[in-house]
């Protein structure tokens, strides 16, 4: 019998991007999404100081240090969250570019049919259609938005309670350059129907790939037999090269059963890597808003500047929350999901949508 549903995200969101020491002044539990990048600081930093007060500041401060031996620091710089979540966020309102059977509806429809929203609690509410009734082949409205900012690298970390989920649902949390794939995209959160791993992937031009010596705790996939190391967007049907999560709670009901938890992206000159928390076994140091990647043991997946430049190929993002319908991944994979029908024949009926109690 195929899963419930869930197709909203229930999230609030910090973007905490750092260029200037500015101090943190979200309030405990409101972060869903975090945005960090760092600041190198002069060599004399590092040689005026003994080495077991380096480690100490590491440890105390988050301060990383890149392979030539120069340290910097993660501060935050943007905060995306509660009332004013939306504010910074442009709503797309065209044609979906992977296919999906969705009109993605602009702000002022988003807000007058309750699409998007936010709680007299500050969470974060984004949805799909669940009250009408369609003919077969008709789209169901949804949301795309994407930050008015953009960002080359930085450390991003989102507080997620809740991810769509279910028969024909393709939900997405990425980033990506407005030249695409010049400047690239790195998928994030991602899944299909009821899957319970989640997907990372980069696509970009030729000449990225992905270096499965690099250590990470994710399954690179097989695509006919050859490992996905490929990022290049024109091989593969596009699909990038990408890693699957190893935990059931990564994506869909099992994420949901716990409670969600606490996505990072930590993008630099020297790797791309994504870690993931759940909602019982998130580090100290981003829940007081000192985040330091270097204290949080392996990530799910690491794309190394040893076989893709990575300043060269990802540049200039815009970060977005996307739900889609069917497309080019769901739709294409609904016969062999499990789920009944036809993918189309599911868009159909609003209670294929509905969403539970927040």
């Amino acid at each position: 019998m195929p899963l419930n549903v869930l197709p909203a995200y229930l999230l609030q969101l910090v973007l905490i991007l750092a260029i200037w020491p500015l101090p943190s002044h979200s309030r405990p539990g409101s972060e869903i999404w975090k945005l960090v990048s760092k600041i190198s600081t002069p060599d004399w930093f590092a040689q005026s100081q003994p080495s077991i007060q380096t480690r100490e500041l590491e440890k105390r401060d988050g301060t990383n240090y890149n392979p030539d031996g120069t340290p910097f620091l993660w501060l935050p710089e943007d905060e995306y969250s509660g009332k004013n979540f939306f504010d910074n966020f442009d709503f797309f309102s065209w044609r979906d570019p992977t296919e999906g059977m969705v009109n993605y509806v602009n702000r002022t429809t988003a807000f007058a049919r309750n699409l998007a929203y936010v709680t007299d609690d500050d969470k974060v509410v984004m949805r799909t259609d669940n009250t009408s009734t369609l003919e077969r082949g008709i789209y169901r409205d949804s949301v795309r938005i994407n930050t008015k900012k953009t960002y080359t690298t930085g450390l991003f970390i989102l507080d997620l309670d809740k991810a769509p989920y279910g028969c024909a649902i393709w939900p997405a949390f990425w980033s990506t350059g407005f030249d695409w794939p010049a400047e690239g995209e790195i998928d994030i959160l991602e899944g299909v129907h009821d899957n319970e791993h989640n997907q990372i992937a980069w696509h970009t031009t030729q000449g990225c790939l992905y270096d499965q010596n690099a250590t990470f705790t994710g399954t690179i996939p097989l695509h006919d037999g050859v490992p996905s190391t490929n990022c290049w967007n024109e091989i593969n049907h596009n699909s990038g090269c990408d890693v699957v999560e190893w935990s059931r709670a990564s994506y869909g009901p099992f994420f949901e059963a716990q409670g969600g938890g606490i996505l990072a992206m930590k993008w630099d000159e020297n790797d791309i890597s994504v870690w993931s928390f759940f909602r019982a076994a998130i580090p100290r140091d981003i829940t007081a808003g000192t985040p330091n990647p270097s204290e949080w043991g392996l990530p799910s997946a690491r794309l190394m500047n040893t076989m893709c430049d990575i300043s060269k190929h990802f540049a200039r993002h815009t970060v977005v929350f996307d739900i889609t319908l069917c497309g080019a991944w769901a739709g294409a994979s609904y016969a062999t999901s499990g789920c009944p029908g036809t993918c189309d024949e599911r868009l159909m009926h609003p209670e294929n949508f509905e969403v539970r109690a927040l």
